[in-house]
């Protein structure tokens, strides 16, 4: 080959493998060492993860009547991050200088913005296409940037709850043209009959901060939390009624619009809790109490130890509580001295002359059945007898038996008995009852109550020790004695039975569905039966004793409970009067009634509490009546139509007599003079003379709701 040619094809040589090597090193920078750099600007789809909140269960009474449930929410919600990307995406578009537009620091679309940063997307961007749909909204708002602060991108901002399936349905369709905004049907919180049964059900709460778990706390995971229980029995059963949440997984293009859905699971829904409650006597009860200022009333069938009915005036709203409370409804409550959110029927009172139960039982388990004493007025007490206890009739009561003495109430029988006992038998006694401990149903915040010479009442006075006076004072439910409603009806159930005590009972089942959607019964409550005060030692015949003084105070001349006396029915029954405070006018009595009906085959024990009733017989009793009257009214065929009931701010008004309609009052030879208070020497109590109160009328013509009361006075 010639020189010339050898040369051309060395240099063609040369230029091949240099091309060669040049694009090799290209390949190389291209392909490895900066691939991550334009991975990165390739347009890629990613995916979120979305919890969905669980269905809460519902919860019905005894007979299937839904007393909580839920309903279709239509919602809008912003995914802050997503809606600040989109923002800035939008500006870029447009060709605006980002120095104008945007701050320095921003200049990376990975950055997570500030809170100031997401208001302004939100306020600038979102809001006014939103109100171009016809849906308004808050345009400067705290809670967006409050909310960032606390969640940053993790957890969705509820804007609207409010929409019309219309509002929903043009917002679902336009949804892809703002990312980040997505429109929802989620389950909301309701009850159907208002402020009825609020005390009982309770209310939920939204979720906090801290229910976000672990898991979930990172990027591209949106977590929302379910709705919490706060008091009453959504509260307690809290674990049943939540579902479980469901998941759903969106896959979205680099621009953050929604381009496919994958891997949805559905929420499921909680387990449905049944009530022992009846609902149609639950609203007899709740509108017989709303004729006093404050108080509480009881029902419970005696032979199994279900509670039918509980109600506390004041009361508030559940559904005041759902989604949230506003600042102005919360501060009426809070404010409200009467406080609406306590109840009551599982609080403590001064339990007054209802005590005597418990001491007759007392009495005749340890073979006191026929203790006998002659009441003169008085008891005295003291090395001097110079401290006194009266008795409510001051000219005494003359020779009594145990059946006497509870039919008129006598304070010095039995005084003169618990001292024959002695403390030990009447603390155990009580204790066996459920006195001075929480009964065990499943409501939050029950008062245990207090029985003097207890174990408790020991640590509370280091050193003392009970005396004669401590223990006339137990006998008669004054002094430092507490007892709750409940505890009280419990009591009436337990002679009303024969005298088994049953646990106080107001979750009958819980009934829900396992994964392959199979119905299950998660929880059922049996009746307990506590104390058997036949095994402990009383006779049939010593009971009978006790339930025939009930029965003479309600049906033959001289008893103190005339007024809770019916027609048709026999009632038993044993008022109380606790004095509470002589010195303040506002805040003397509690008036109590506790019985059960029809005595010969009971089937409802009640027990009615009166703050500020100055008798237990005229006021409580009269209430008792009117609940009696409105169940078998009911059972007779008289239609309870249920209706959704208003809130009732109660009252600080003295009630010293309800007075019935004419014609009510069916037993003809009642003394009407009834059982008007304990009267105790002022060496015990501190106290002056008894204060002079106006007489209160107030005539109850039906069973119908009456107009709210506004609160007065000082509590």
């Amino acid at each position: 080959m010639e020189p010339k040619y050898r040369f051309r094809l060395y240099l063609l040589t040369a230029l091949v493998l240099t091309g060669c090597g040049t694009l090799l090193s290209r390949l190389y920078e291209f392909q490895i060492d900066r691939r991550a750099q334009f991975v990165a600007n390739i347009p890629t789809t990613h995916n979120v993860t979305i919890r969905e909140p669980g269905v809460r269960g519902q919860i019905i009474d005894r007979n299937g009547v839904v007393l909580a449930r839920n309903r279709r929410s239509y919602e809008i919600v912003f995914n802050l991050e997503d809606i600040y990307r989109g923002y800035r995406q939008h500006l870029e578009t447009q060709n605006k200088e980002k120095d104008e537009q945007l701050d320095k620091e921003e200049e990376k679309p990975d950055d997570e913005p500030n809170e100031d940063q997401v208001v302004k997307a939100v306020r600038d961007w979102v809001v006014p296409q939103l109100e171009s749909f016809g849906l308004t909204g808050e345009r400067f708002t705290d809670g967006i940037k409050s909310h960032y602060l606390t969640y940053g991108g993790l957890v969705p901002y509820t804007y609207r709850r409010d929409l019309t399936p219309g509002q929903f349905a043009k917002i679902a369709v336009r949804s892809n043209e703002l990312p980040g905004v997505e429109v929802r049907v989620m389950p909301r919180r309701i009850y159907p009959y208002g402020s009825m049964a609020g005390h009982l059900l309770g209310y939920v709460k939204p979720w906090a901060k801290g229910d976000v778990p672990e898991e979930w706390d990172q990027k591209n995971k949106h977590y929302w939390g379910d709705v919490g229980g706060v008091a009453g029995i959504e509260f307690t059963t809290n674990t049943f009624l939540q579902g479980e949440g469901g998941r759903r997984v969106l896959v979205r293009n680099e621009k953050g619009k929604v381009i496919a859905t994958d891997d949805y699971q559905p929420a499921r829904e909680g387990a449905e809790v049944q009530l022992t409650i009846d609902a149609h006597i639950q609203y007899i009860v709740e509108n017989v109490l709303r004729r006093i200022g404050r108080g509480a009333a009881v029902v419970m069938d005696p032979n199994t130890g279900e509670v039918l009915a509980m109600a506390s005036v004041p009361n508030y709203d559940p559904n005041d509580f759902v989604p949230a409370i506003t600042k102005e409804r919360f501060a009426e409550y809070n404010n409200n001295k009467a406080h609406p959110l306590t109840n009551r029927a599982i609080s403590s009172f001064l339990p007054g002359s209802t005590f005597k139960l418990p001491t007759a039982i007392a009495g005749a388990s340890n073979q006191r059945v026929g203790y006998g004493h002659s009441c003169r007025g008085y008891s005295a007490f003291g090395k001097s007898g110079k401290l006194k206890i009266g008795c409510w009739k001051k000219a005494g009561h003359g020779s009594l038996g145990l059946s006497e003495a509870i039919q008129r109430s006598c304070n010095p029988y039995f005084m003169s008995m618990a001292g024959d006992l002695k403390s030990k038998a009447m603390v155990d006694t009580f204790n066996l009852l459920g006195f001075g401990r929480k009964s065990g149903i499943l409501l939050p915040e029950e008062s245990e109550g207090l029985v003097p010479g207890s174990n408790v009442w020991k640590r509370m006075h280091a050193g003392a020790s009970m005396t004669r006076a401590n223990l006339a004072l137990l006998s008669i439910g004054q002094g430092e004695s507490l007892a709750t409603p409940l505890q009280i009806c419990s009591v009436a159930a337990t002679i009303a039975n024969g005298g088994r005590y049953y646990q106080p009972r107001i979750v009958r089942r819980v009934v829900g569905k396992n994964p392959a959607g199979e119905m299950l019964v998660l929880k059922e409550n049996i009746p307990i039966v506590k104390a058997d005060l036949i095994k402990e030692g009383m006779t049939e015949d010593q009971m009978e004793v006790i339930r025939k003084g009930m029965w003479k105070a309600a049906n033959e001349k001289g008893g103190t409970a005339g007024r809770v006396a019916m027609k048709d029915v026999f009632v038993a029954a044993k008022t109380g009067t606790a004095q509470v405070n002589k010195l303040d006018p506002k805040n003397t009595h509690n008036a109590w009634t506790t019985s059960f009906a029809p005595y010969d085959s009971p089937r409802y024990a009640i027990c009615v509490m009166v703050k500020n009733g100055k008798s237990g017989g005229k006021v409580a009793g009269v209430l008792s009546h009117l609940i009696y009257r409105g169940i078998f009214g009911k059972e007779a065929g008289l239609p309870v139509r249920l209706t959704k009931l208003k809130t009732y701010a109660g009252n600080f008004e003295p009630y010293e007599e309800i007075e019935l309609p004419d014609g009510e009052i069916f037993m003809l030879n009642i003394d009407d003079t009834g059982e008007t208070g304990n009267e105790v020497d002022d060496a015990l109590l501190n106290s002056g003379e008894p204060i002079k109160v106006k007489p209160k009328t107030i005539p109850l013509p039906s069973i119908a709701p009456t107009p709210d009361k506004p609160t007065t006075g000082t509590e």
